[in-house]
């Protein structure tokens, strides 16, 4: 957890934790085993009366009830503790901060130059982006794609949803509200001390945490859950869904270069590869999210790196994740435009995913892996596609793969 930068968890507290919630609930059990047998004795005509047995079944009540009070207190501290605790590290992942993540490729050179516009004033020349507007009905960090902008938007969703399909994947439309239960148990529930980047969604029903809802901060959480609490077999696995959804973060500081127009915003659409799998068969389905990334981002004709990032970016759930990032000509650096983790069976134990062996192993169900990667997230490669491919007079040349999908199949967008 250290070496995580996570949020310090000690263990020794949790297993205390542990063992006096079993103790307590062994003893409950005991305990309610005796009033089973009072009350039968009770039922007897000739014993039903018998002052003993009455102060008894009075004093096993009272306890009852106090060990039932205290076993309620130990499981939710022991809730909130052990939620806090992050997914194992793989024995590659390089140690220590951002900085320290290993450069894996680079594919296609890093445009250099002066003139470089960014995407914001290149968008707004196109009448594409209306931030001023989306300020003011919705507030900062929101905007308005218009004109081809939006097509641009929908041709990038179609072709990654299109590319996943053609090796195999399941086409999903994900819900974009979802139980907060279902995205804490994802991993996405604040840390000890932070405050939540989740918009929650307040009901007149609502009675308790359970009813909680919230909007989604990635498909890959409605994904997820659409697993939960089933029981697969193995021989169908592993399955592997591509799903479409709107992304919601509350993202907290202010706006600067980092934040600038498109970059971190508050809803965006996005397309989410997602998998379960055995334990055996999740590094590999890793490994074929990444290809596929890498093919999407070289079919666009962007400049990328692939980095296997540090034990303090894996956040929560990540065993181990590689991060892809486009250069960005305007902004005259690296963006981050995807990422893909194996998560092993940390998602999967939270939210009771399990499989049946093929094979007699000894246990009747195994917990699953789950695997995501962002497909394409769609204001950063917007970005990304309009910085690299700009021209000298404004106008903006774009990739072959996505003409197809925008309306006259333009092969460039040109100033208004």
């Amino acid at each position: 957890m250290t070496r995580r930068n996570h949020c310090p968890v000690d263990p020794y507290h949790v297993k205390t934790l542990y063992d006096r919630r079993l103790a307590n609930y062994n003893t409950l059990l005991d305990l309610r085993s005796q009033r089973n047998i009072l009350s039968k004795a009770a039922a007897n005509k000739k014993s039903n009366k018998d002052p003993a047995i009455i102060q008894k079944a009075k004093e096993l009540k009272q306890q009852i009830k106090q060990l039932e009070t205290s076993l309620q207190t130990t499981e939710t501290e022991l809730l909130q503790c052990a939620i806090q605790i992050p997914n194992d590290t793989h024995p590659d992942v390089p140690v220590g901060p951002e900085s320290n993540a290993r450069v894996l490729k680079i594919v296609n050179q890093p445009q250099e130059g002066n003139n470089n516009l960014d995407h914001v004033i290149l968008a707004t020349k196109l009448g594409m982006l209306d931030l001023e507007q989306a300020a003011l009905v919705s507030g900062s960090s929101f905007y308005y794609l218009e004109g081809y902008g939006a097509f641009l938007e929908t041709a990038l969703i179609q072709y990654a949803m299109d590319k996943a399909a053609s090796k195999g994947f399941l086409g999903v439309i994900t819900p974009d509200i979802v139980r907060t239960p279902i995205a804490y148990g994802c991993g996405f529930q604040p840390r000890a001390g932070e405050s939540s980047q989740i918009y929650h969604v307040r009901t007149a029903d609502e009675e308790d945490e359970e009813d909680a809802l919230c909007l989604a901060g990635t498909a890959e959480i409605p994904l997820a859950g659409k697993f939960a609490t089933k029981i697969l077999e193995e021989a169908e696995l592993p399955k592997r869904l591509v799903g479409f959804g709107r992304a919601y973060r509350a993202e907290a500081g202010g706006r600067g270069t980092e934040t600038k127009g498109l970059y971190r915003v508050h809803q965006f659409s996005k397309v989410e590869l997602f998998a379960v799998s055995t334990a055996e068969q999740s590094d590999q389905v890793l490994e074929q999210f990444r290809e596929i990334q890498e093919e999407m981002y070289a079919e666009l004709g962007l400049c990328f790196r692939v980095l296997d990032m540090p034990t303090e970016e894996l956040g929560a759930s990540a065993y181990r994740k590689y991060d892809i990032e486009a250069w960005m000509p305007g902004r005259k650096t690296w963006g981050e435009i995807s990422s893909t983790s194996n998560c092993t069976d940390y998602q999967a134990r939270r939210l009771s995913i399990r499989y049946r062996p093929t094979h007699n192993t000894g246990k009747n169900t195994l917990f699953c892996h789950t695997i995501n990667g962002t497909a394409i997230a769609v204001p950063r490669v917007i970005i990304a596609i309009l910085e690299t491919f700009q021209q000298p007079d404004g106008s903006v040349k774009i990739p072959q793969v996505l003409q197809k999908w925008l309306p006259g199949q333009p092969s460039i967008l040109s100033p208004q």
